[in-house]
């Protein structure tokens, strides 16, 4: 049976407090690496694959954005969902969900970049029968991110805070797939966090499923790592 690819929600109201340094008069989105926003680097990874629209939860400094891109990039129809206030993660992605059409909902963080194969994944989202699927990433050093546990069938067991001890382990990589009806069937407020008032409070452990990828990762949030993209990002060939 075919199934239409997911629209996507990519979160990009953030304000990039800790890059005002480096990144003035805009949003984390836009920051630009090599000349060009990250957003852009974004765009052209997930165009490769078959996903049509995007929705892009914008807040902070929204239309610039909007100036930029317009409707469309490359064979991706854009529409936006701009907060009126600051409304958290899940407050935003609940704001987008209005221009939502598709059973199953791909949500990607605006300042986060992680080069799974995308197509792979909704699959196994699918095949899972899964309510909630969340790409994750091991890493050397955990401290920035808090810890995701899962038992042997990759059921999604635990969301542990972040600590100032440093140690390995797997991290929630800002790439998640939600079945669409169920996300709506939520109680929910305007104002909440999707980390820790729905995926940590409401984990449905059967249907919370993990998937662990290798490939290339990079949240820009911090200097040091917004540094490292202005090298790293030239060896994508998109």
């Amino acid at each position: 049976m075919f199934i239409d690819f997911p629209d996507i929600i990519i979160l990009a109201g953030g304000l990039g407090t800790r890059l005002r340094d480096s990144v003035q008069n805009l949003p984390k989105a836009m920051a630009p690496v090599n000349g060009k926003p990250f957003l852009e680097y974004q765009f052209d990874f997930i165009s490769k694959f078959g996903f049509r629209k995007v929705i892009l939860a914008t807040g902070y400094l929204s239309v610039s954005v909007e100036n930029y891109f317009g409707n469309k990039y490359k064979n991706l129809e854009l529409v936006y969902s701009v907060e009126p206030k600051p409304l958290g993660t899940g407050g935003a992605v609940k704001l987008a969900f209005s221009q939502v059409t598709t059973p199953h909902t791909l949500i990607l963080n605006g300042d986060t970049m992680f080069r799974i194969n995308l197509d792979q994944f909704f699959q196994k989202h699918v095949e899972n029968l899964a309510l909630v699927s969340i790409a994750l990433r091991r890493v050397e050093d955990a401290t920035r991110y808090g810890l995701v546990e899962c038992d042997e069938n990759m059921h999604i067991t635990a969301f542990r805070e972040k600590s100032d001890d440093s140690f390995p382990g797997l991290i929630n990589g800002g790439t998640y797939l939600i079945r669409s009806k169920y996300f709506r069937n939520l109680n929910l407020s305007d104002n909440f966090s999707l980390e820790k008032d729905v995926f940590a409070r409401m984990l449905e452990r059967e249907k919370y499923k993990a998937h662990i990828f290798n490939n290339y990762f990079l949240d820009i949030g911090v200097p040091s790592d917004y540094l490292r993209a202005q090298t790293e990002f030239n060896e994508f060939k998109d």
